[in-house]
């Protein structure tokens, strides 16, 4: 990194330049690693030395098409680091604080943010959809042609400019790979169960698909303790290991079915239609079906509207866990403080930003929960 007169300043970071790249990344490598220019935050902004970022299937989405992004843009949005300038306008963080980034900016004035956390931020959905920060703000460029913001982000790289609303300060005995986790896996995960499903002592709760999401929803709700816990996958490491983190038994889905299993609270974290299916059909009478997923857009699946009346079903939607991450982050840190929230063994192993393309595809194949890209390793 280097800084320049004018406050901009050179970085190292990730670009993706096409989208239905052909797999396997390795070879097409449609992630390239190059040197941006980042202009130094405006109003309301922040710049932040990256110390962790990981991978997640909202940047493979937009890598395999699944999610149309406008392209080029610098991939990346479940990281942390240290906050190293404040732009005019912010004075509620210091220097040298380390942040937890999140994907949703909230402009805290429009309709959807008086949902408290139900309904994503108007403006900050426009914004990420436009690949730029919420007041429009593109900080990113090479050779003088814009390079676009991924979901207000842009982790992939050494050094990122993020609208204030994006970060949230967390301790610092919290390491960052853990930090990093906080802002998207667990608080779409464990924001899900603590916001919409509210389990109770008495609750069964199931989990469909054990990714980096589902199995933080599964650490988060043996932290709430309910009477039992199910976790369902197709893959039989991810049940050992589901096992091995608390889940009272672990299925594959057409075990799960067969055997009858229902739950008062099923949460759906594939993002897969015959997920949805799945965690509809083992849901019991009276009880909750909970969707973190995010499928293909064009994705259908089918479901008895005459059980949901019936039985006094709910089926809810949850996007980023319906969460307030000022709110929720907190609460989840001190979980992992209290030692009831073991981030740590969500993390299959640390990279480096050189080994992206290879790390996508072992995500894309389902190896790997949470990769994690250590930048001052």
């Amino acid at each position: 990194m280097d800084g320049r007169s004018d406050g901009s300043m050179t970085i190292r970071g990730a670009i993706l330049e096409t989208s239905d790249a052909p797999r396997p990344y390795a070879d097409s490598r449609p992630i390239r690693i190059g040197t941006l220019d980042l202009t130094p935050p405006g109003p309301g902004e922040i710049l932040v030395k990256v110390e962790a970022a990981s991978l997640c299937h909202s940047d493979l989405s937009v890598i395999n098409g699944n999610r149309r992004r406008p392209l080029p843009m610098l991939l990346g949005h479940e990281s942390s680091g240290r906050v190293v300038a404040l732009g005019p306008d912010v004075d509620d963080l210091a220097l040298g604080q380390r942040v937890v980034l999140t994907f949703m900016p909230r402009c805290g004035a429009c309709d959807a943010c008086r949902t408290e956390g139900r309904i994503p931020c108007t403006r900050g959905t426009a914004a990420n959809g436009a690949g730029t920060l919420l007041d429009g703000d593109v900080h990113l460029s090479e050779c003088g042609h814009p390079v676009l913001h991924h979901l207000g982000v842009s982790a992939f790289a050494d050094h990122l400019v993020a609208h204030r609303s994006s970060a949230v300060p967390v301790g610092d005995d919290v390491p960052p790979d853990v930090a990093a986790l906080l802002g998207c896996a667990v608080l779409t995960g464990g924001g899900a169960l603590l916001n919409e499903a509210r389990p109770t002592e008495a609750d069964v709760v199931a989990i469909i698909g054990l990714g980096g999401v589902g199995m933080a929803a599964l650490i988060t709700a043996k932290a709430l303790r309910p009477r039992r816990i199910v976790a369902i996958d197709a893959l039989p490491d991810k049940l050992a290991l589901a096992r091995s983190l608390g889940a009272d038994e672990a299925l594959s889905p057409q075990d799960a079915v067969d055997r009858g299993i229902r739950a008062d609270i099923v949460m759906e974290c594939a993002g897969h239609p015959k997920a949805f299916e799945t965690a509809f059909a083992i849901t019991a009478p009276g009880g909750t079906t909970v969707t973190v997923g995010l499928p293909a857009p064009g994705a259908m699946a089918q479901i008895s509207p005459l059980q949901v009346t019936a039985e006094a079903r709910r089926i809810v939607g949850s996007y980023l866990g319906s969460s307030v991450p000022r709110r929720d982050i907190p609460f989840l840190e001190r979980l992992w403080r209290e030692g009831r929230l073991p981030v740590e063994r969500l993390i299959s192993r640390r990279i480096g930003l050189e080994d992206i393309n290879a790390a996508f595809d072992a995500l894309a194949s389902g190896d790997q929960l949470r990769q994690v890209i250590m930048f001052d390793a």
